[in-house]
């Protein structure tokens, strides 16, 4: 099983790391199950190493094998390939018990004849704690999480974000090497999932455990983590911070999934001159820089049909620009749909000479004051130092 070109091992130096040690390493981990037509590779060569105390999320779309990646590090799937290695330990053929780690899983699995105490206290009752501690761990554990005044209750009097805290609070009160989290906020409707994500933040700093957590929520990925992984088809696409991977996606899936709305793409032609570079769509030109035509003759590869990659923020409505933008950045659009978006409007348009055909639709985002309306022709300038460029055949970002 070969590892694609655009997923090398993936870690960060001592000196990014401020001097943290590895907390939980993942060695070319692979899991195939067994279908009886020759298995389905659920994950494929996963190489990740996770530094003490980070946050990290793991976000994709289902089925793209980040449940099947935390499930095996727990324990609870075991790998074809590959290795494991917790606190400096392998533990890749170890039971579940017998790793420190704690889980949160999308259920709660919460015992509905305890009470919050018992929940919470559980964990350490059945490793045989003297009470005294229990308790005392309990109260101090639930005072942390904001449920103190719950203790005596069942999970049938909890709200949904009450019995996620002592889901919570039962991971936290064993103090494991390892958080894991399987899309804990995913019951949660929208309001109380944003203040889970704050709780979360602040419950990360005072704790500071190295925590690996599962979504396929992109909010809940950029605003969690330390670092992101993109996850496609059982593969890592790419690891990094969440402004580097909005900002300079890898591969064309990374910028297609992660943003909302999501980026534009328009297959294009490319001509390269000693002024630039000319890229055509079909209903529009533009007109880029000499640099980026010396990144696309170091790349080497064909340049007779990219794809353009524009994000709905990088479009200007040129009716609210004090200046003239550039030569060469500007288009003709109709407008089909405005969304009011508080501070902004996101407008569905197409090029004027393509006002007919619906798969030239595109999503610009433009400023409240914007008076654009349905029917009507917008100007619209685009930030060419915001544009990305993808080999149409790999994916490859060829502007990162």
């Amino acid at each position: 099983m070969s590892k694609t070109d655009n997923t090398p091992r993936v870690s960060i130096d001592a000196e990014t790391a401020d001097g943290r040690e590895v907390s939980l390493s993942l060695e070319n981990m692979t899991k195939v199950y067994d279908d009886g037509d020759g298995g389905v590779v659920a994950v494929n060569d996963f190489d990740l190493d996770i530094y003490d105390g980070e946050f990290i999320v793991l976000v994709g779309p289902s089925g793209c094998g980040k449940t099947t990646t935390l499930r095996t590090v727990a324990g609870l799937e075991q790998p074809t390939e590959g290795r494991i290695i917790i606190d400096g330990k392998d533990v890749s053929g170890q039971e579940p018990r017998e790793r420190d780690v704690a889980m949160v899983f999308q259920n709660y699995a919460l015992y509905p004849h305890k009470t919050v105490r018992g929940n919470i206290g559980f964990p350490l009752e059945i490793r045989k704690y003297p009470q005294e501690a229990v308790d005392e761990r309990v109260v101090e554990t639930a005072e942390m999480l904001g449920i103190g005044e719950l203790l005596d209750r069942r999970p049938s009097d909890l709200s949904g974000g009450q019995q996620q805290r002592v889901a919570l609070g039962r991971a936290i009160i064993r103090d494991p090497e390892l958080f894991l989290f399987d899309e804990p906020l995913s019951n949660l409707d929208a309001k109380l999932r944003i203040e889970m994500r704050t709780e979360l933040n602040k419950l990360h700093d005072r704790v500071g455990k190295t925590s690996l957590y599962v979504t396929h929520d992109q909010a809940e990925a950029m605003t969690l983590s330390d670092r992101v992984v993109v996850m496609n088809d059982g593969e890592i696409q790419q690891v990094d911070s969440p402004e580097v991977v909005y900002g300079k996606p890898t591969n064309r899936f990374v910028a297609g999934f992660i943003g909302e709305p999501p980026m534009n793409f328009f297959a294009v032609t490319t001509e390269i001159h000693e002024d630039g570079v000319t890229l055509t769509a079909d209903g529009f030109t533009l007109e880029l820089p000499t640099s980026v035509g010396e990144k696309l003759e170091a790349w080497g590869g064909s340049t007779e049909r990219l794809d353009l990659g524009v994000r709905p923020e990088a479009f200007r409505d040129i009716a609210l620009l004090d200046e003239e933008p550039p030569a060469g950045s500007t288009l003709e659009a109709q407008v089909m749909v405005v969304e009011p978006m508080g501070p902004a409007k996101d407008l569905a348009v197409r090029p004027t000479s393509r006002a007919d055909d619906e798969d030239a639709e595109f999503t610009a985002r433009v400023d409240n004051d914007s008076g654009a309306s349905v029917g009507e022709t917008i100007r619209l300038a685009i930030e060419l130092d915001e544009i990305h460029l993808f080999d149409a055949e790999t994916g490859r970002n060829l502007l990162v």
